[in-house]
């Protein structure tokens, strides 16, 4: 008699999850301190100097080559959804840069003894269908028995030069602006121990493959000065990135910041990655919070994203209509959060 048994679940394979396994900001601050800067290679337009989302090349002037990767483990039980968010956060780094991907490769690592093989191609099968909404095909990629699941894609795209959107040109007076809720590490700490309700799962699916193709579009307008998107560092550690980039401060509106639905909740129960933690001990000596913020509102600001909404740098002038425009083009909660101003590198949230 042949007694069936039950598969392991997907997320019970891997010690983290998302881009929750990211390295902690200071640890990889560290780690590329002695990396080699561009030196001679003037094509290269952005490497690794400002901690932006991809490599960039100039192959003439007019057009360049945007390059980037990115892999982790599952967030959450269903393969295929994995699949969808592993990609739809890859590809976010291009249009994070205002360019359009033109191609993909997949990063395969599976624990070939522990996982179903219907399980893993139905991984692969997320991820390309994902690919397919954004217009491009999975040419390729290389793949390992790995002891834990991880997927993800190295992904190329292009932009007209004049289109590129660095994450460290933002000018004193621009208003920033979030393009979809935060939550999605609370979220997911709540999967791990099966307590996130059906509803609220369904919403971090839904914000986790939603392409930041928008990020295409506002490479055009010349009021946008800089983006990037919000992953693993969260809000916080993102508009970091580009407060040192640009050499400024940035000034968040506490109650503006867009949540996802249950996420207060969550985070006021006890809900908190591992990683929200380490990014608060990374780069919490730049924040200015509230004397009176209680902790499980600082892990929200801290929260990892995984497959997050793009952070905005823009003429004042133009960013309501701008809002307005990302919200009409399908991104309901994107919200007006803050304001670059003149200052050393830091953030301050207000009350």
């Amino acid at each position: 008699m042949n007694i069936p048994v039950e598969k392991p679940r997907l997320t019970s394979l891997a010690h983290g999850g998302g881009c929750g396994c990211k390295l902690a900001p200071a640890v990889l601050q560290d780690l590329l301190s002695e990396m080699p800067q561009a030196g001679p290679y003037a094509p290269l337009l952005v490497g690794t100097d400002t901690a932006d989302d991809a490599a960039v090349w100039d192959l003439d002037g007019k057009t360049s080559v945007i390059a980037t990767t990115d892999f982790f483990m599952p967030m959450v039980d269903d393969p295929a959804t994995f699949g969808r968010i592993a990609a739809a956060n890859a590809i976010s780094d291009v249009y994070a840069m205002g360019g359009t991907p033109i191609f993909a490769l997949a990063i395969v690592g599976m624990p070939i003894d522990k996982m179903d093989p219907a399980d893993i191609r139905q991984i692969l099968a997320g991820g390309a269908s994902i690919c397919a909404e954004a217009g491009i095909p999975v040419a390729g990629g290389h793949s390992i028995d790995c002891p834990e699941p991880v997927y993800g894609l190295a992904v190329i795209g292009t932009c007209p030069t004049a289109q590129l959107r660095r994450n460290s040109a933002a000018l004193p007076g621009d208003s920033l602006i979030l393009t979809k809720g935060i939550g999605i590490g609370i979220y997911s700490a709540a999967i791990k121990k099966q307590a996130l309700p059906l509803e609220a799962y369904q919403e971090m699916v839904a914000s986790a493959t939603l392409l930041n193709r928008i990020g295409a579009d506002l490479g055009k307008e010349e009021s946008v000065h800089a983006m990037t998107d919000v992953t693993g560092f969260g809000i916080l550690g993102h508009g970091l990135e580009m407060a040192r980039g640009a050499g400024i401060s940035i000034r968040l509106d506490g109650p503006a910041l867009p949540f996802l639905g249950h996420a207060e909740a969550l985070a006021e129960q006890g809900f908190v990655t591992g990683a929200s933690h380490r990014n608060w001990k990374s780069y919490g000596h730049q924040v200015e919070l509230p004397s009176t913020l209680p902790d499980w509102r600082r892990h929200l600001l801290t929260d990892p994203q995984t497959s997050g909404g793009l952070l905005i740098a823009v003429e004042s002038s133009a960013a309501s209509d701008l809002a307005e425009r990302i919200r009409t083009a399908g991104y309901s909660r994107t919200a007006i959060i803050g304001k670059v101003e003149r200052g050393p590198a830091r953030i301050i949230v207000e009350p």
